[in-house]
Formats: structure tokens, C-alpha cells, sequence
């Protein structure tokens, strides 16, 4: 796993306003490109640990939007809403995401599938609006730590599906 925010590299005029994660998922990258990108998948593994999904409403398709509802296990409910500004199967899909549609803190992240022999490299690059909306990400919310989290259900998840599947 990779983490980043502060150590990115100096030419990138984004540095101070990112954070990418990534992880090497024993997948194939179909697979995990559909574990991302699936409404009846999503609810099954997105979010850190202890979080639930409900989504209400999920259009995958350039312009289309996934409105849901995190629920900490704290019982606090999380509106959040995503809009795909970019799909190319299965290699990248691009997003706004934020609390809801016009939400003026939105961010933007980029997801990479990249084939590393039989295993999938998931990169997710996100960038804020402002350094202080990042800062804020990360030591409010935690958010590379849930985003890691978020990676490992993933991979979990598909690694479930790859051993159902043997079974089947």
C-alpha cells in the first residue's frame, strides 16, 4: 500500500492538495474494475471498516450520478453523492464526489485498474479544492486511513468472489 499527500513529488501543481492510495488486489482486473463499478457489489464492500452502504440511487455512465449513504458504527449516517466524469472499462474511471450534487467541497478522484501479472493495481488519486479541505480529509475524517481500509475490503471482497467461485 502507498499513501501519499505531502511526499508527491514537487513539480505537480496538485502536491499539496492530494492524497493517492493504492493497492496490489490478487485479481484480475476485470473482476476488479467490476467490483467498483456495480451497484449490487458496491454495498458489499465499500467503505472503511465498520461502515455500511445504502444506496439510493446508481447510474454508471458518464454523467451519471450514485447518491448513498454511509453508515459509521457510530450510527452516524453520511450523505455522499458521485458523479462519473470519466469511464474506460477497465482501466480508469474518473469522479466528482462530494455530499451532495453542487456541493461546492467537492472532490475530484481518478481510478486506476492496472494489470500487475495476474493481480490488479488499484491507484486512487484524489485532489481538493484547497489544502485545508485535504488537511481536513485526512485528520478530521481520516480519510487515507478509510481509504486504505476501503482497498483492503475490496480485495477482500474479490478474493471471496475468485474462492466462491472455485467452489462453484
Amino acid at each position: 500500500m502507498n499513501a501519499t499527500g505531502r511526499g508527491a513529488p514537487a513539480q505537480s501543481a496538485t502536491a499539496d492538495r492530494e492524497i493517492v492510495i493504492s493497492r496490489v488486489i490478487r485479481a484480475p482486473r476485470e473482476l476488479v474494475f467490476e467490483a467498483f463499478t456495480a451497484v449490487r457489489h458496491l454495498s458489499r464492500w465499500w467503505g472503511p471498516e465498520g461502515f455500511s452502504t445504502t444506496t439510493r440511487a446508481f447510474e454508471f455512465r458518464v454523467g451519471g450520478e450514485w447518491e448513498f449513504v454511509m453508515h459509521g458504527p457510530d450510527g452516524t449516517d453520511y450523505q455522499e453523492w458521485i458523479s462519473w466524469t470519466e469511464i474506460a472499462p477497465p482501466e480508469r474511471i474518473a469522479l466528482l464526489h462530494g455530499e451532495t450534487r453542487g456541493d461546492p467541497n467537492a472532490f475530484a478522484s481518478v481510478i486506476t485498474f492496472a494489470p500487475d501479472g495476474a493481480a490488479t493495481r488499484i491507484e486512487m488519486r484524489t485532489v481538493f479544492p484547497t489544502r485545508e479541505l485535504r488537511d481536513e480529509a485526512t485528520e478530521k475524517y481520516h480519510a487515507i486511513e478509510g481509504g486504505e481500509q476501503t482497498l483492503g475490503n475490496l480485495a477482500a471482497y474479490v478474493t471471496e468472489i475468485l474462492r466462491k467461485g472455485v467452489e462453484d
